[in-house]
């Protein structure tokens, strides 16, 4: 799994921060040029994984975002699809697990070729690190992962 910076995504230094201000994380943002159109695709998270996002949520970042990315895009004919992160997500960028510290995942790890779940500890731009409750001796444990073994990731949703 790739590490790629969430600064290095178009626009996303000019829109986290108004995210962040009505309490949100934005997660992802993609800008996609179509025919006569701009396809906008922004996924927000909260900054509390015990707490879900709604649709109310959504509307009220879609209403605050929008306006800042037609001003800079220099386009009202855009499109924007504003969403919550799901509840069974594939993590597309190792940059991710920083934003979701505190939620359960589990990574194919290719060093051991299975799953390796618990709940994400801390990650930098190298490896997460997962706290595993063990079942046998009802004991916590930690794991580092190193990103370049990741082959896929995603929520653990019960």
């Amino acid at each position: 799994m790739d590490y790629v910076s969430l600064h290095t995504i178009p626009h996303y230094d000019d829109c986290a921060p108004l995210v962040e201000g009505l309490g949100y994380t934005l997660v992802e943002l993609r800008i996609v040029p179509q025919k006569k159109t701009i396809h906008i695709l922004a996924v927000i998270a909260s900054k509390d994984p015990s707490v879900d996002i709604g649709v109310n949520d959504c509307s009220k970042v879609h209403h605050a975002l929008l306006p800042r990315l037609e001003a800079l895009l220099g386009t009202d004919d855009t499109y924007m699809e504003l969403t919550s992160p799901g509840m069974e997500r594939n993590i597309k960028n190792a940059a991710e697990f920083e934003i979701f510290v505190g939620r359960e995942v589990r990574v194919w790890d290719r060093t051991v070729n299975d799953w390796v779940g618990g709940v994400i500890k801390s990650a930098d731009m190298k490896s997460v690190t997962f706290t595993i409750k063990s079942v046998e001796t009802d004991t916590f444990e930690e794991k580092t992962v190193l990103y370049e073994n990741i082959a896929k990731a995603k929520f653990i949703h019960l």
